[in-house]
């Protein structure tokens, strides 16, 4: 009956670093038609650092946990090293999802890199 680890049931029931930051300086979306699901993060980024990360997530409890997760990995890392960030990364933090709940982890790596290349296009730095 265990579809779901135990730290997708948490990260679902208990997101963290739901919401907007309203002077972000990097946003990004990233969407899948297919399922539904759609996910905008926000950065706050000073001196190279990711200093604060929310995330709007419309999409089922994996697409919401692996948002969550997603954020928790990249709050307070050097840009450089959120960029190395995968979904095989969130979805082990996750302690795994189901293959055919595999592109939400996807999805969440997405959003970062598109609110990652965003920041840097701000910044005047190629992508």
């Amino acid at each position: 009956m265990a579809l779901y680890s135990e730290k997708v049931m948490d990260h679902f029931r208990n997101p963290r670093n739901v919401g907007v930051i309203e002077d972000a300086n990097g946003v990004g979306e990233a969407g899948n038609a297919k399922c539904g699901d759609i996910m905008k993060m926000y950065l706050k980024i000073e001196d190279g650092v990711i200093e604060d990360v929310k995330f709007e997530t419309f999409g089922c409890g994996s697409a919401i946990a692996s948002s969550s997760m997603a954020t928790e990995l990249i709050k307070g890392k050097p840009v450089e090293e959120a960029m190395t960030l995968t979904n095989k990364a969130v979805a082990e933090a996750l302690d795994g999802l189901p293959a055919y709940k595999m592109h939400c982890s996807v999805l969440a790596e997405e959003a970062i890199k598109a609110a990652l290349d965003d920041y840097n296009s701000r910044q005047g730095k190629a992508e």
